[in-house]
């Protein structure tokens, strides 16, 4: 029985890893074809609401755009006014340039449909925290066996 034990352990931090490599690979094939990037989210629940925390680091509020049904979210910002500001300086020579300018969006399906007119937003440090109240509590009932 340890056997098996040690093996599901081991699988489930093999999947674990590749979930988290998932990110690193997603951004990389965006950035060698111009697609936007997706910003690395957690998605946490409760009882009673579905909190989504995502890292947009460098972009202002005005740059964030959320749209929101009953379970979907998508989370979409642009770079395009920093990139503007932040162009090619004249009489300037980059020997390393590795920030990245464009966009970025994610799309999460949501384990819950949610009160779209209670949800909550808020952007600090970088982190965008979008809180989510459930629709609908599941409920759980004893059935009696005969």
């Amino acid at each position: 029985m340890n056997e098996k034990k040690g093996v599901d352990t081991m699988f489930n931090d093999m999947i674990k890893t590749i979930k988290e490599k998932q990110v690193d690979l997603d951004n990389a094939i965006a950035e060698y074809t111009g697609a936007p990037v997706k910003p690395a989210m957690d998605v946490m629940e409760t009882e009673d609401d579905i909190t989504v925390k995502t890292d947009l680091p460098g972009f202002n509020r005005e740059d964030i755009k959320i749209d929101l049904t009953e379970d979907t979210l998508e989370i979409t910002a642009d770079f395009s006014k920093q990139t503007e500001e932040e162009g090619e300086e004249e009489g300037v020579t980059f020997h390393r340039k590795e920030r990245r300018f464009g966009s970025a969006a994610r799309t999460y399906i949501l384990p819950a449909k949610v009160k779209i007119d209670d949800v909550t937003a808020q952007f600090k440090d970088g982190v965008l925290t979008v809180t989510m109240p459930k629709l609908e509590k599941k409920e759980t009932f004893n059935v009696k066996i005969d």
